[in-house]
């Protein structure tokens, strides 16, 4: 961060959006494709969600945003700066809280937020006053004066989100600001997180892996997979679009091939049963009446000579537009990306062994 910023930095009052990318491309070694084509436009005072499973393109993007990485091609701006050609200029206008801790271990929470006030040209009763409120403001005041390897997960987290807005940014940047953390401090944050829009009208631009997360904190969210969005819009737009309920059913024995066609066909013609998936054990599709279908779908599986272990009906979740866009279950891609991360770190030590 540049030292000799000012502390405070003078609000975008045009209507242009607060962050813009636009066909960002990002390859690394190995042809391994993070983004390929991502765009995003986030208005100013709002909560924006990339929503994604693990090894979408949602940190790679943010990393662009913040001027830590530089696409392959593609454009993007934030607060009204072009984050190519005014890094500096980006920096000053944002606040970045990245998946880890960029608090000083062994200095004390107090410690930490004055250095960051001094990076932004904080000085004197100023930069107190402005600690003395960001401590009270994340319930840390009690716990200032102690080092920050002694805090718990969640005070941790608050710490971190506090030293993004010592300097009063335009657009804060959280990426996946509540991995690791348990249920209740994940609720804490979750709160805090609100507040901060609410309050100060600050634009957010929030990545997260949790579908709960993203209905909850969002105003408009961009589903990601493989590098790009699939959709976006209001979390309510999105579940609206899924006409009726969730049917989901877990079969006895997993079908493949010329089986789940079979098992299509036969679902295939059930008044009111649409966008039928099978994959493996498990048979998805929506339905106009869901409690109404289930009798329906289990006569028919059960004449086509498949068991059916069990049965859900559930209304529109973000999971079903994440089906419905990406063509897979978000669990399903979040396996796929572990499995692909453990690949890949494998062929690192098996090269590393070779040498």
């Amino acid at each position: 961060m540049n030292a000799t910023a000012p502390a405070v930095q003078a609000r975008n009052t045009t209507h242009a959006p607060a962050v813009e990318a636009r066909n960002l491309v990002k390859t690394y070694p190995g042809d391994v494709t993070a983004l390929s084509g991502m765009e995003i436009t986030v208005e100013a005072g709002t909560v924006f969600g990339l929503l994604g499973p693990n090894g979408a393109g949602k940190s790679t993007t943010v990393k662009i945003l913040t001027t830590l990485a530089r696409p392959d091609s593609g454009t993007a701006t934030v607060a009204g700066h072009d984050v190519l050609r005014h890094p500096d200029r980006v920096r000053r206008a944002i606040g970045v809280v990245a998946q880890r801790s960029g608090a000083d271990p062994v200095a004390t929470g107090r410690e930490n937020l004055r250095l960051q006030g001094r990076l932004y040209g904080l000085r004197g009763a100023a930069l107190t006053r402005r600690v003395d409120e960001l401590l009270e403001r994340f319930d840390l005041a009690d716990a200032a004066q102690r080092v920050v390897k002694g805090y718990s997960g969640g005070m941790q987290r608050r710490l971190d989100v506090a030293l993004g807005l010592v300097h009063r940014p335009e657009v804060l940047f959280l990426d996946e600001p509540t991995t690791g953390l348990d249920p209740e401090a994940r609720t804490a944050m979750w709160e805090e997180i609100s507040r901060l829009a609410g309050d100060e009208g600050l634009t957010i631009l929030l990545t997260t892996h949790y579908l709960e997360e993203a209905d909850r904190l969002a105003e408009r969210i961009a589903i990601v997979d493989r590098g790009r969005v699939v959709v976006e819009g209001t979390p309510d737009e999105l579940k609206g679009e899924l006409r009726g309920d969730a049917v989901h059913l877990e079969l006895r024995e997993a079908v493949g091939g010329g089986s789940g066609r079979l098992l299509r066909d036969a679902l295939g013609g059930l008044p009111g049963v649409h966008e039928i998936l099978i994959d493996g054990r498990r048979v998805s599709a929506r339905a106009d009446d869901g409690a109404a279908a289930v009798p329906a779908l289990l006569g028919a599986l059960e004449r086509a000579g498949a068991a059916v272990a069990s049965a859900t009906v559930a209304r529109p979740s973000l999971d079903d537009v994440y089906l419905r866009y990406a063509g897979r279950r978000f669990s399903e891609a979040e396996a796929a990306a572990s499995a692909d991360a453990s690949a890949s770190a494998a062929a690192l030590v098996t090269a590393g062994d070779a040498r």
